[in-house]
């Protein structure tokens, strides 16, 4: 009798926030959901990519402030998942891979792993699927297999595979090293016998726990258990509270490193992991000048720079091989070749108790996003936009009233025991204590003005009594 074939699954790694990349990337809008490259954002490419080597659904791990990001992202694609798994925690990927083959052992104890960060990029897709398809066969022999891809430069943010025959197919890995130091990177391209770790592996789900658990068994025993523990919430799986008992640790470090099951196919895919905003710039056409330039700008005797505005103009004079980034509530300026430093200016910000590591001006709920406008001593104005169907949560504040303008389109108002509807241009007042929700019966993006007055005005201040995405 001839057995099916094993099933290849892609598992997606959705819940890192790059930071290098601020300040468009935030922790609560990170690089995955950008579209950075093109009409499409990192996590839809990677999908898509993903469904062009494997018909099985994904499973995708993400953390569980992105859930809704994520469903959404699916949707516009047009792309399902077999599981979106949320992670209580950032742990790194060595528990979020954990999570993802627990699951795929629990359904098919002999399912093969195609891992996927959710915010590579992958030129030659015809080259990605033959590149799997021999990692498939070292995995299905029992083989953790990596991609290795040909360094060009001495970079220091990645793993180096050492192997007998860097244009060699499948084979094993002679050494795992994760960020080495610059002098060991240099002995390492004097070699000519290194090559990048991608990131990306094809493992079997069973092989994984098992060198797992020989190599770090609190973080085999925590996400076990964290996986027997998981409950449903909507379309999403919530692991247990044993997770957070579980070490941080990447793949790299807890696994590969460690292994003798370590293997690799070198690649030539046109890989690259959009680490920083010098990535972005490799991957970005260029003007006469050397320039790369997005929105609104004048450049004025400006050569070999990157320049990205998002809300205003940007006006430059005499400058060169800068890096000038705008959004809404922020500029970033950086030398070319200082762009790795700009985490520096994050930690900053978070050390400094500030938000704009955080958030963006306009914040995205599952039932659409809100903008602050202006602020000032017990007052706050917000842009609220509320998608057609879509309804908030009944809640009250304890701290502040609110008084909602309708700009465009319809609201249905829930005030305590009242219901009524609103149209363009008429308001109503929300009282401090009052129960009260906010839904969008038409067919069009509702769009108000919402001024909030109050001693205290932070988004914590929200008592819900009912809320259709189990918040």
């Amino acid at each position: 009798m001839v057995s099916a074939p094993r099933p290849v699954i892609p598992v997606i790694l959705a819940g890192g926030i790059g930071s290098r990349l601020w300040p468009v990337s935030r922790s609560y809008l990170p690089k995955q959901f950008h579209k950075l490259l093109g009409p499409r954002s990192f996590l839809q490419d990677t999908l898509l990519r993903a469904a062009e080597v494997t018909d099985a659904e994904p499973i995708i791990v993400c953390n569980n402030e992105h859930r809704f990001l994520v469903a959404e992202q699916c949707r516009e694609v047009r792309m399902g998942w077999d599981q979106l798994i949320l992670e209580p925690e950032g742990r790194d990927s060595a528990p979020a891979i954990a999570l993802a083959a627990w699951y795929a052992v629990k359904r098919r104890e002999d399912a093969i792993l195609l891992v996927l960060p959710s915010d590579h990029l992958v030129n030659d897709v015809d080259a990605f699927d033959a590149a799997v398809k021999e990692a498939v066969m070292g995995a299905t022999e029992g083989g953790l297999v990596t991609f290795g891809v040909a360094p060009d430069r001495a970079e220091t943010a990645y793993g180096y595979i050492e192997v007998a025959d860097i244009s060699g197919g499948l084979q094993p890995a002679l050494s795992f090293v994760e960020k080495p130091s610059l002098e060991t990177v240099g002995r390492y391209l004097e070699s000519g016998q290194h090559l990048w770790n991608s990131g990306m592996f094809v493992l079997g789900a069973s092989t994984y726990v098992e060198e797992l658990g020989k190599h770090n068994p609190a973080m085999a025993r925590a996400t076990e258990r964290a996986m027997a523990e998981a409950q449903q919430d909507l379309d999403f799986l919530r692991p247990g509270p044993s997770f957070l008992k579980s070490p941080a640790d990447s793949v790299d470090y807890a696994v590969m490193e460690k292994t003798a099951h370590a293997q690799v196919v070198p690649v030539s895919f046109g890989w690259n992991d959009i680490g920083s905003w010098a990535a972005i710039w490799d991957e970005s056409s260029r003007d006469g000048e050397g320039n790369h330039i997005e929105g609104d700008v004048v450049a004025v005797d400006t050569t070999n720079s990157f320049v990205k505005a998002g809300s205003r103009l940007i006006g430059t004079i005499g400058v060169e091989n800068l890096v000038i980034v705008e959004t809404s509530d922020a500029v970033m300026v950086a030398d070319r070749n200082r762009v790795q430093d700009v985490k520096k200016i994050v930690n900053e910000l978070e050390a400094t108790e500030r938000s704009e590591h955080l958030y963006h001006r306009e914040v995205f709920r599952p039932w659409g996003s809100y903008e602050g406008i202006a602020e000032g001593e017990r007052y706050q104005v917000k842009c609220i936009k509320v998608q057609p169907g879509a309804s908030l949560s009944l809640q009250l504040h304890n701290h502040r009233s609110e008084h909602w303008v309708v700009v465009r389109g319809t609201a249905r108002v829930t005030l305590e025991d009242e219901e009524f509807t609103l149209g363009e241009n008429e308001s109503t007042y929300i009282p401090r204590g009052c129960k009260h929700r906010l839904h969008n019966p038409g067919k069009m993006v509702l769009v108000l003005v919402e001024v909030q007055v109050g001693p205290y005005l932070g988004e914590d201040d929200i008592e819900r009594f009912d809320d259709v995405y189990g918040r």
